[in-house]
């Protein structure tokens, strides 16, 4: 990749394999065994000049992208490690062999695990770690009783190599597509809120739309998909947005405005009443959402619902699901998105009481990695999500209160 890369810039492989530190021959072979792995033509020779074609062109804009990502990944390993011993620019070095035993490491955190997941022997992965290392100067793997730890260097080194990978995924989609093909991947990391009726809905547009894309929707709590974003695992996630921007290095685009409610079953003794309020909540049992998602911390930021004499919170769970079958159970109170429960409330599983909430609206959006470029066939999927978050499919008359 990197003499193609260097042919591309330069217009010629003998300018590419000098700088690439290898002979014409084997520069030439390298660009051809990687159009042989593309299954298509990426350079043509024009006049004086080797020029790109249409694929080519295409790729060699992700190869740029995933070299960049490697070599900001070295810069900050070096700083981070402390061996004297460390190499600059080790990067331009490393092996594809040793990435891979590194991102299989990083994932399972263990070297037999690794090994599995390559189909390779552990001696294999063990030998292609340990040259890394070398070749960096850098201390990067830690033996634990259960496994093996990555260090700082080796966790920003291979933050760099998966977000390399996820560039070059990108590029064999693009070029696959434009030489007729019609696959195409995206992994969305789905909050809550967005699961019931916008990811579906979007989901199930693009499958319509467009044949042979797969679609992959990660559930899992806010800080791992971050982390799956961050590292080029999950190509953008959608819910809650976070005040502050939880990293320098992601973007969120807000795509309508929500609020919090708190809710019962239909049969609570609260919906009797007249003007229930909060307080009168708190002689029933709570089924709280964890501290760390908005609704959480609105409960215990705002409603400040630890600071009373004896905490109402019986139970703790993110689970719609879980919910909806607790609140069936007896008069249990929760707090939640108006909008995760559009469902339920239609159906008369879970209502609002009627009790008003201060500073309850939250954003809800995308979140995706500042300068993240997405495929056409996954941008065609980023639109449908936000054409299935407009007004309509949220309510209304909730939504302009919210605003």
């Amino acid at each position: 990749m990197r003499v193609f890369s260097e042919a591309v810039r330069s217009g010629s492989v003998s300018l590419a394999a000098a700088r690439c530190h290898l002979s014409q021959p084997a520069a030439t072979q390298a660009i051809s065994g990687l159009e042989d792995d593309l299954g298509t033509p990426l350079l043509i020779r024009r006049a004086r000049a080797l020029t790109p074609t249409e694929a080519g062109a295409l790729f060699a804009a992700r190869v740029e992208e995933a070299l960049d990502h490697l070599e900001r990944g070295a810069r900050t390993a070096l700083k981070t490690g402390r061996n004297e011993s460390r190499r600059d620019g080790f990067d331009r070095m490393v092996t594809a062999a040793q990435l891979r035993a590194l991102i299989a490491i990083a994932n399972s955190g263990s070297f037999t695990l690794a090994a599995r997941e390559l189909n390779v022997s552990q001696p294999t992965i063990h030998r292609a770690a340990r040259n890394l290392e070398a070749l960096a100067g850098l201390s990067f793997f830690t033996a634990t009783a259960v496994g093996v730890e990555l260090t700082a260097a080796a966790q920003a080194f291979a933050r760099g190599a998966k977000l390399a990978q996820a560039e070059i995924r990108q590029g064999i989609e693009e070029v696959g597509r434009a030489t007729g093909g019609q696959g195409g991947t995206f992994t969305l990391g789905s909050l809550p809120l967005a699961r019931t009726t916008i990811v579906p809905q979007a989901v199930n547009a693009m499958v319509r739309a467009q044949l042979g894309i797969q679609i992959r929707v990660v559930d899992g709590r806010y800080p791992q998909l971050l982390r799956g974003l961050r590292e080029g695992d999950v190509d953008c996630i959608i819910g809650a947005l976070r005040d502050p921007v939880p990293a320098e290095d992601v973007t969120q685009e807000e795509l309508f405005i929500d609020d919090l409610a708190i809710v019962a079953h239909p049969s609570h003794p609260l919906f009797s009443m007249e003007n229930p309020t909060v307080e009168d909540t708190l002689d029933y049992p709570w089924v709280a959402p964890p501290k760390d998602t908005p609704a959480g911390s609105y409960l215990f930021e705002t409603l400040r619902i630890q600071d009373r004499p004896i905490t109402p919170v019986r139970v703790v769970s993110s689970s719609l699901v879980f919910l909806r079958g607790m609140l069936a159970q007896g008069p249990y109170v929760s707090i939640i998105s108006r909008h995760q429960i559009s469902a339920e409330e239609a159906a008369g599983d879970i209502l609002p009481l009627p009790i008003k909430l201060v500073r309850n609206a939250r954003a809800i959006g995308l979140t995706y990695r500042t300068g993240w470029r997405p495929t056409d066939a996954q941008a065609e999927f980023i639109g449908y999500l936000r054409e299935f978050s407009r007004p309509g499919t949220v309510d209304r008359d909730r939504r302009a209160h919210a605003v």
